[in-house]
């Protein structure tokens, strides 16, 4: 039965267990049975009457859903209206946060888009097993978040303006139990608009517990010239001190390409993006956003954003894990320590409790260079 909790599959399909399937929507905010799509709209009863919740004001945070356990989430799907032009930061302006079994302090803080590799205040779809973001701005997590006691979601609008609205829809699945050794889902935020020479970017440090880390987001605005990718990414797990235990061999090898992601077309370098199921290099963009920006910039620093998914190869640790990444680079005259804008999102499994986040930086302090 306990394997069943997490094995859903399509080879599993055929086998049943005694789950019991629960969505949370706006028009069902708790999940109940038989009470979904009951509002009235101008079309009548039940006639799609509250879809979303409206104008989320400028401070408020609001929760989409409290539910008891034990369970597990299966699928977030998300959208929020941003398409007015004071909304244009509005993806690094709302903050999601969950927090699991009572906890006070959130084992998931993000940005809403970053969280769903959608940095830099931007859109742009991704096509991976975890997190799936869809034309335009639908986005979908597939990360099983398992809860002894309680699940809570939250988002906070630190936006200037009110949010119009905000859609989502939460599925999840109800057991008598979970499995002893079962691990809480973490995921956190970090940013430095200009890293230290020779100092290698945090991405993700003081996690203490026994657990599995599963992936990375990074967005990088590159402040300097010539090629930005040779840093590489390590790993110092269970007492690591000067040296880790595990270290690439480069960036763009990390997250799965080669060679500067470059190739030659009519006398031009050209980068190509990209998404697989556990690896992509999605986002890339040299100009301001014409949709929000009303007086656009095509010379502005470029931003790409990455993502690796440690699904088939988790990351595990005993005790305790640190992630970084070197900002190196390479010209004509070999390698160089550069300093650039780099934010990412670090996703993990451990046991609880958790160490407490640092708090995360101001909506302004967020916004994209």
């Amino acid at each position: 039965m306990f394997q069943d909790v997490f094995s859903n599959s399509l080879a599993s399909l055929p086998l049943t267990n005694n789950g019991k399937t629960r969505a949370i929507t706006a028009e069902n905010p708790k999940g109940e049975r038989g009470q979904g799509g009951k509002a009235s709209s101008n079309l009548g009863p039940s006639r799609k009457g509250s879809p979303c919740l409206r104008d989320v004001k400028p401070g408020e945070t609001v929760t989409l859903c409290e539910i008891d356990g034990p369970g597990v989430i299966q699928h977030i799907w998300m959208t929020v209206t941003d398409r007015t032009e004071e909304n244009y930061f509005v993806l690094r302006d709302l903050v999601l946060r969950m927090y699991w079994d009572d906890e006070d302090q959130p084992s998931v803080e993000a940005p809403l888009g970053d969280f769903f590799c959608n940095g830099f205040g931007r859109g742009c779809t991704i096509n991976s097993v975890p997190i799936a973001v869809n034309p335009t701005r639908g986005f979908n997590s597939y990360f099983p978040m398992p809860f002894h006691k309680k699940a809570v979601i939250t988002v906070e609008n630190q936006h200037e303006a009110p949010i119009p609205a905000l859609f989502y829809q939460i599925d999840y699945c109800l057991y008598d139990s979970l499995p002893d050794n079962t691990a809480y889902f973490h995921a956190k935020w970090n940013r430095q608009k200009i890293t230290n020479l020779a100092e290698d970017y945090v991405i993700i440090d003081g996690i203490k517990g026994k657990g599995q880390y599963i992936g990375t987001y990074i967005g990088l605005a590159t402040l300097e010239r010539y090629w930005w990718g040779e840093g590489e990414v390590k790993f110092y797990m269970d007492g690591d001190k000067d040296y880790p235990t595990i270290c690439g061999t480069g960036m763009e090898d990390y997250f799965g390409g080669a060679w500067s992601f470059a190739t030659q077309e009519n006398g031009k370098t050209v980068e190509n993006t990209y998404c697989t199921p556990y690896m992509g290099y999605p986002y890339y963009s040299k100009a301001d956003d014409t949709v929000h920006f009303p007086f656009h910039n095509d010379d502005v620093p470029p931003m790409r954003g990455f993502y690796r998914w440690h699904i088939p190869d988790p990351i595990r640790f005993e005790e305790e894990l640190k992630v970084t990444i070197q900002q190196i680079g390479v010209y004509k005259n070999g390698l160089f320590e550069r300093q650039d804008d780099v934010c990412s999102v670090a996703y993990w499994y451990q046991t609880e409790p958790h160490q407490a986040f640092s708090p995360i930086a101001s909506a302004k302090d967020r916004w994209p260079r």
